[in-house]
């Protein structure tokens, strides 16, 4: 028997792709014999990860830059999977949300999948290939002062389930819902909002899943994997929770 979920000869965009969910993604993908593209912004961080792995290559563009995405999509010779990851957060309820913060989420979270997503069209179409984005669990349900969060989470779960049914038969879309994980975002969360109690509120993350911890940047690459395996064929439209029993609560 083969081994499942291997994505040999498969060249695959990861955005976000030099840290955290979207380095692990990278390195599953790598593992499992894709051609992998680590986009990101910080270009010494993304040449080190591709240097380390596999048939990978760094591509470095602003996803908010429609002319810079468009430039760099002209590069690729092919592309079979992208990952939409790239994305940020904001603390606040509506009071504490500025405009200035409010845009800048929709900005980088929804109309920047926008951009990648439409210059990706032509390629992804040519290949049948796979779209994942991530989401979140803040795009499911509420979470208290996290309100740019989830408008714009919730856009990328609605997003992600249109696409799907108008390309159904040419193109896969699927959405994985994360909920808290432990990679350089908490990191910077708690040094930003918590730089005097990181301990209590790291326990206070942990906590918020059933289970007792926040989840890995691994598994989220291994649903990342499934999903753009031969043996997902089937699945598209799906928002996929992983998040410790969070949104089962």
């Amino acid at each position: 028997m083969n081994s499942p979920f291997r994505l040999d000869g498969r060249r695959a965009l990861v955005t976000g792709g030099a840290s955290g969910i979207g380095e692990a993604i990278c390195r599953a993908f790598s593992a499992a014999g894709a051609s992998v593209i680590v986009a990101d912004v910080d270009a010494p961080r993304a040449a080190a990860l591709a240097a380390e792995l596999s048939n990978a290559s760094p591509l470095i563009f602003d996803i908010t830059d429609e002319a810079a995405v468009h430039t760099a999509m002209q590069t690729l010779d092919g592309l079979d999977v992208l990952v939409n990851n790239a994305g940020v957060g904001h603390v606040g309820n509506i009071e504490e949300t500025e405009a200035a913060d409010f845009h800048r989420l929709l900005h980088i979270n929804v109309e920047g999948l926008y951009i990648v997503t439409r210059a990706a069209m032509p390629k992804l179409l040519a290949s049948r290939g796979s779209i994942v984005n991530i989401g979140s669990v803040a795009g499911l349900v509420a979470v208290k002062r996290r309100f740019a969060y989830c408008a714009s989470k919730g856009a990328v779960v609605a997003l992600s389930r249109q696409l799907a049914i108008d390309y159904a038969g040419r193109i896969r879309v699927n959405c994985i819902c994360p909920g808290t994980v432990d990679t350089p975002f908490v990191d910077g969360y708690l040094e930003k909002f918590h730089k005097h109690e990181k301990e209590k509120v790291r326990q206070e993350l942990n906590q918020r899943q059933p289970i007792g911890r926040m989840g890995k940047p691994e598994e989220v690459a291994s649903m990342a994997l499934y999903l753009s395996s031969q043996e997902a064929e089937f699945v598209t439209g799906s928002v996929m929770t992983i998040d410790g029993g969070w949104t089962a609560a």
